[in-house]
């Protein structure tokens, strides 16, 4: 469905992603992980037409999705990693909005609308100003916008950001409901966790280029490795944390230069 092909994105000669490749099929959900300033932002930025690559294409179903943008932006679901949305309109009017720019109905925006709001505990406050939601609540909207359209490809970005612990489990089961409708999913998350919990497949980025690419288990199994966390922290040879942690808490109780 999803075909990530040799992807390379340069800044002044600078690169961001070298030789980013993968794919994603109907039904799967691959996790993309990676310390910050990895790649992992520039690499959502192309696969959902924001950003276009210095070299290497994004193919959705065969094409281009640069040969019809729009169309293909149709197709997809999309939580940014910041709940950037009209904070001016209610819950209820920015799920209309976003029915409206997909084209559909307005008696099914309103049905699916509605049934959204109230499933993700929203009803009550559908009529409100997102101003005065919580940051979890946002969340909520963005989840539900990136629902409403009944789309073929679901891109998630920090989803569980703000989400409260009821919410974060509810949002696991989705996923997976979500994947066995056929939906191909890109999870994109911080929370080990939870990737290792959910995904089918793990992508690990790190300096711009792909480290591995391959089930959870295989990769703890290869690595002879009891968790997610620690096939990441060998992979990208993360620091040595527990002796930075002491050094930190040393440095604050100094009292004089």
């Amino acid at each position: 469905m999803l075909e990530v092909k040799g992807l390379h994105k340069r800044y002044r000669g600078l690169s961001a992603i070298q030789d980013v490749s993968f794919r994603i099929q109907p039904g799967e959900i691959v996790g993309y992980v990676g310390p910050n300033g990895s790649g992992k932002s520039t690499t959502v930025k192309i696969v959902t037409g924001l950003l276009e690559p210095t070299e290497g294409q994004v193919l959705f179903n065969g094409q281009s999705i640069h040969r019809d943008l729009a169309a293909y932006r149709a197709a997809f679901g999309y939580v940014p990693e910041e709940a950037q949305v009209y904070t001016h309109l209610s819950g209820l009017e920015y799920l209309q909005l976003v029915g409206r720019l997909r084209n559909m109905p307005e008696p099914l925006i309103e049905q699916k609308a509605n049934r959204l709001l109230s499933l993700l505990s929203l009803e009550s406050w559908r009529h409100s100003p997102i101003s005065l939601y919580s940051k979890g609540m946002k969340q909520r909207v963005l989840i539900a916008a990136s629902l409403i359209h009944d789309p073929a490809l679901l891109i998630f970005d920090e989803p569980l950001s703000g989400l409260d612990v009821v919410t974060a489990r509810l949002f696991k089961d989705l996923i997976q409901q979500l994947a066995l409708q056929g939906k191909a999913i890109l999870y994109i998350s911080h929370v080990l966790e939870v990737v290792e919990l959910v995904c089918h497949r793990v992508i690990v980025i790190a300096k711009g280029k792909i480290l591995a690419d391959a089930p959870p288990a295989d990769l703890k199994s290869s690595l002879q490795l009891a968790n997610l966390e620690s096939v990441f922290a060998q992979l990208v040879q993360q620091q040595d944390t527990q002796s930075i942690a002491r050094d930190l808490v040393a440095t604050m109780a100094v009292q004089h230069a």
